[in-house]
């Protein structure tokens, strides 16, 4: 069929084999594609993978990932979490700071109302390098793309494909170790 020119919505198209699949864009100007949100915690020193979700692909997804990631967290030491624009808003940052995280998010000042990251957080030296650190979670992300098959799932629905998601962070941790332990040794 020929969609062109047609605004499609999870509304109006569903996959047919894979109803749990919702349509997501990566960024303005591209085309939304069926896919599922995985949402990833890593620890920035080692670069090893905390925790792992696997969510429906809907507009407010990675944020809810990442707020249940973080309530698991244990402990009562404040905890330093890097992550990019898209989770620039009031509620996440005010919801990090009831949970005792410190939000090293990057601001997005074309947001609607303005960054919710105001000076008491762009001063921290701790900001600056979490800013810099950040993008270390691309690497997991690539990773799980070409050696762990992520980029296109072979099974369906949320439950096989977040298991599916879990094992290749299970696996991508083994080998990290490894690499670790090879350095470490050397």
């Amino acid at each position: 069929m020929n969609f062109r020119g047609e605004k499609r919505s999870n509304d109006t198209h569903e996959s047919k084999t894979d109803p749990d699949a919702l349509q997501a864009r990566k960024s303005e100007g591209k085309e939304s594609k069926l896919s599922y949100s995985g949402n990833l915690l890593v620890e920035n020193r080692n670069r090893l993978i905390v925790d792992a979700e696997l969510f429906q692909a809907k507009g407010k997804a990675e944020r809810d990932a990442a707020l249940v990631m973080l309530e698991q967290i244990a402990g009562t030491q404040p905890v330093a979490l890097g992550a990019d624009k898209g989770f620039d808003t009031f509620g996440f940052v005010e919801e990090c700071r009831n949970l005792r995280m410190m939000p090293h998010v990057a601001q997005n000042h074309t947001r609607r109302g303005g960054s919710a990251i105001d000076g008491r957080t762009t001063r921290l030296l701790g900001y600056a390098l979490s800013q810099r650190k950040r993008k270390r979670i691309e690497e997991c992300f690539g990773w799980l793309k070409t050696i762990a098959l992520m980029r296109k799932v072979r099974h369906r629905g949320v439950c096989k494909v977040h298991w599916l998601f879990t094992f290749a962070c299970a696996a991508y941790n083994l080998v990290r170790m490894r690499n670790l332990s090879a350095v470490s040794a050397a």
